[in-house]
């Protein structure tokens, strides 16, 4: 039935996210960033300088959670921090050159990776997975009265 192939599918999320997770820390080794100093630096990559809430709306975790996250990046000398001409209290985050360097080499082995993995599915099987995950997601979250976070 199609509503047990759509639980199935919302159950191997985990696996999932769980063989990612393992394979960017794999990627990392040599680094000396750790998965969550990743996930700041690929988000400032993206969009450029954000406060630490605005990094947290794009990652859908707790601000005191990407806090944590962004200390580590601060303290590893990858990111500083500037006024933020919108808010008082609220520092920019940048990323430093090294940094720069550092997130698009480990980004581009990424990308290495799913080249070699999307090569077994057509351009079509990947959109339609991907609009059924950010449905079955914006669904999901629009029963719990808004984000999950």
């Amino acid at each position: 039935m199609k509503q047990e192939q759509l639980y199935d599918l919302i159950w191997m999320s985990r696996p999932l996210m769980q063989a990612a997770e393992a394979c960017v820390v794999k990627g990392l080794d040599g680094t000396d960033l750790t998965v969550r100093m990743r996930a700041v630096l690929e988000i400032l990559h993206r969009h450029g300088d954000l406060s630490v809430p605005e990094i947290a709306a794009k990652l859908e975790i707790n601000r005191q959670y990407v806090q944590l996250m962004v200390n580590d990046t601060l303290a590893s000398g990858l990111t500083r921090q500037r006024p933020n001409p919108r808010h008082k209290r609220s520092r920019l985050l940048s990323l430093t050159e090294d940094a720069r360097n550092l997130i698009e080499n480990v980004m581009s082995a990424e990308m290495a990776l799913m080249a070699t993995i999307s090569a077994e599915f057509s351009e079509e099987e990947i959109a339609t997975a991907l609009r059924v995950v950010r449905a079955v997601t914006d669904r999901l979250k629009a029963q719990q009265g808004g984000d999950i976070t």
